[in-house]
């Protein structure tokens, strides 16, 4: 099937139903991090079912995916040279801690960067309760269709990324990922085989091994909920970001942040080779 712009802004979607429990919610919590220090109490409520449980607020991002749709064939995508370029989540709501939800993706627009120079595909999806039709967030993605430019689509207007204050940062932590965050991150649905053999790995480039972005995304959050909200997802209302560099895991991120009233700008960088891996990063809390 031929790449072009109407077919794929008509993609016909299907409805996605995910059912996830508390368990769920625990284990993607690990995933990302959460309880690496079993003596702060502030992070029990999201991996300790006695507490008063929560679920994070960046698990938004893994649910009723449409799951990897640019490898079906009559797509036209190249999707050996696809790119996962920027994540949006918006919470309405906060999460509860199991659910049934819906979700349908749509595609929102597509641009041609030209022909050698790929193709954005912005897609948008909202999680709805099943049972009571309330809407807890909604979902924005940009994928870079590197082998897709020269369709002839229109080239813009491109969103412009945000842009990070020109001063030291106010605040900033570091998290040391485990050795085999991978491969527990995997268990919240993204089942890639570069994130977990090393022989896949090395054949796409990589030297080992590579951690998801969701899961760097995930703890970009985690920074963000545990320096302006005190652990408080009802506080956590909006991230995006742009990924820029893979991780290995068993790096330690550091997470810099700037607080501008109820917006918290980011980045996102490996200590260890000084690398940015998410960068414009921008967020919006509550007090």
């Amino acid at each position: 099937m031929t790449f072009t712009y109407d077919h794929i802004m008509n993609w016909p979607f299907e409805e996605v139903e995910h059912s996830y429990t508390v368990k769920d919610s625990t284990i993607y919590a690990l995933g990302v991090g959460f309880a690496q220090d079993p003596m702060d109490m502030r992070q029990l409520p999201y991996v300790f079912e006695e507490m008063e449980f929560q679920a994070v607020p960046t698990m938004a991002a893994v649910l009723a995916t449409p799951g990897f749709w640019a490898r079906d064939p009559n797509t036209g995508i190249d999707w050996k040279k696809i790119l996962h370029g920027e994540q949006g989540i918006v919470i309405h709501k906060p999460l509860p801690p199991a659910a049934t939800l819906l979700a349908t993706t749509r595609v929102t627009e597509v641009l041609d960067k030209g022909d050698g120079k790929g193709a954005l595909i912005f897609t948008e999806r909202d999680l709805v309760d099943n049972d009571t039709g309330v809407m807890y967030a909604t979902l924005s993605g940009t994928s870079f269709a590197r082998g897709n430019g020269g369709f002839g689509g229109p080239s813009g207007p491109q969103p412009q990324p945000h842009t990070l204050p020109d001063r030291k940062p106010d605040m900033s932590w570091d998290f040391t990922t485990r050795p085999e965050a991978a491969l527990l991150y995997r268990l919240s649905g993204d089942y890639n085989p570069l994130h977990a053999n090393p022989i896949v790995a090395e054949s796409a480039g990589f030297k080992k091994p590579i951690l998801h972005g969701l899961c760097s995304l995930g703890v970009a959050g985690h920074a963000i909920l545990r320096t302006y909200c005190d652990y408080d997802n009802s506080r956590f209302k909006s991230l995006k970001l742009r990924f820029s560099s893979p991780v290995y895991p068993g790096e330690t991120l550091r997470t810099e942040m700037w607080k501008d009233g109820d917006v918290i700008s980011f980045c996102t960088k490996v200590v260890e080779r000084d690398v940015v891996v998410l960068n414009n990063g921008r967020a919006e809390v509550s007090n």
